[in-house]
Formats: structure tokens, C-alpha cells, sequence
């Protein structure tokens, strides 16, 4: 396994995001990036015609771009659990996150294999941070490369409408229950401690809905807005970098 992290460093992308090379004389590339210059170049000189799949593990616009410009250099498939979800605004920009023009040319569901003369990957649907979300297990190793699903360092922003709270937790059970050994994440460096990071997600998360209520209970159920949520309960942190 080899990683490359792409030239995409920022307030949501940490280091940049990680794209993920797995096989031996053909090769799978888990989350492509952005359509970004240097990093197509880079993965094509040390790559090149090698690589026999594209596989984004989902269609925020750092993880799924050069997939197009990847299968056009080298034929290999795009592949994902679906296009991206209609489009929506939302956030502070206004603007939809995802990748519009992503079409896979093979879709993977939940439990599907892809398989290669020297490795296996099973893809692990994990809705929640984005409705068409995967994480790839690399068979035989207790390897999950874990896309945004869980990061390296902080907590992962679940944005509606696309992005759903109840059913991330679900996906974080899922994935603590396949019991996984290490992590690549989409972002940041490899967790070799998952069964502790996925509790302290969960820990996080349940703890951040007790907040939640005990804030509306303060404040009063009639008023009670998003923005004062916010700023009942993101006092020490500045107003553009709440999770």
C-alpha cells in the first residue's frame, strides 16, 4: 500500500487528501482527488498504466475529480457506490459539495468484492457524511480505508441535507463492529488505534446531542435556532470552524 497526498491543504482538507494506491502488477487507486495538475502527473509517473481501477469512496469534490482524467489516461474503470445525490446548496457558501459529473462505470454495493490476482477489496457502504459514502476493506488484513467516514485528528463534518447525523452513527457502529486493525482515512495519517478512535467518535457525538438538549431545555423550545445552538455551544471556537 502506498499513499499520496494530494496538493489540496486547508481548514477541511488537513494535510490534503490521501489517495490511496493497493495491489501488485495492477493496481487499485482509492480516492483520486481533486482535479488538480501535479498530483494527476504525480500518480501517472509513478503509476502509469498499472493502475486497473479508480475507485472513489465518495463525490465530495477533493475525493472524486481526476477520477475522469485518470480513466482517460490510463482506460482503467471508475468505480463508486453512485453518481452524487441531486443537487443542493447548502453551508455558508452556498454551494453543493459534490462532484456533478461523477458516473462510475461500475457501482458497488454494500458487501461487493472487487477482486484482483493478488489482493480483494470489499466495499462497506457508510452513509452519513455523504449518502453515496464507501469504505474499502483490504481483505485479509484488517485494513479499512475509511474515506471521510473517519479522519485522522478531528471530528467529520455531517452537513444536511446529504449529510445525516442518526445515520452516521449507525455507520460508525457498523464499521467498529467489522472490528478493523488499522485505518487510512481520507485525511491525515494512518490511526493504528481504531477501536479507541471509533468510541471516542461515538463518545463525541452522543455527548454533542446531550448538549444539544440540554441547550434547547435552557433556552426555551420557542426561538430556539440553528445559529443559537451554535452559539450556546461553540463558544471557544471561532464562528467559521465549528464542526
Amino acid at each position: 500500500m502506498v499513499r499520496v497526498v494530494a496538493p489540496n491543504p486547508g481548514r477541511m482538507t488537513g494535510p490534503g487528501t490521501n489517495t490511496y494506491v493497493v495491489g501488485g502488477d495492477r493496481l487499485a487507486l482509492i480516492d483520486p482527488g481533486p482535479d488538480d495538475d501535479a498530483h494527476l502527473n504525480r500518480l501517472l509517473e509513478l503509476f502509469g498504466d498499472r493502475i486497473g481501477w479508480i475507485i472513489a469512496t465518495h463525490t465530495h469534490l477533493d475525493h472524486s475529480p481526476l477520477s475522469r482524467r485518470l480513466r482517460a489516461a490510463t482506460g482503467a474503470p471508475i468505480i463508486g457506490f453512485g453518481p452524487p445525490p441531486p443537487p443542493a446548496k447548502i453551508g455558508p457558501t452556498g454551494i453543493d459539495p459534490h462532484d456533478a459529473e461523477f458516473a462510475p462505470d461500475r457501482r458497488l454495493s454494500d458487501g461487493d468484492g472487487l477482486e484482483a490476482g493478488d489482493f480483494s477489496l470489499e466495499a462497506v457502504w457508510t452513509p452519513g457524511h455523504a449518502s453515496n459514502h464507501l469504505c474499502l476493506e483490504l481483505r485479509g488484513t484488517g485494513l479499512l480505508f475509511s474515506g471521510d467516514h473517519v479522519m485522522s485528528g478531528s471530528t467529520v463534518v455531517i452537513a444536511p441535507p446529504d449529510g445525516d447525523m442518526a445515520i452516521y452513527l449507525e455507520s460508525l457502529e457498523k464499521v467498529r463492529s467489522r472490528g478493523p486493525h488499522r485505518i487510512g482515512p481520507g485525511h491525515g495519517g494512518m490511526i493504528d488505534d481504531p477501536a479507541s478512535v471509533l468510541d471516542e467518535y461515538l463518545r463525541h457525538r452522543l455527548e454533542r446531542e446531550r448538549q444539544v438538549e440540554a441547550a434547547v431545555r435552557t433556552a426555551g423550545t420557542e426561538g430556539v435556532t440553528a445559529a443559537t445552538l451554535v452559539e450556546l455551544l461553540y463558544r471557544d471556537i471561532p464562528t467559521d470552524c465549528s464542526p
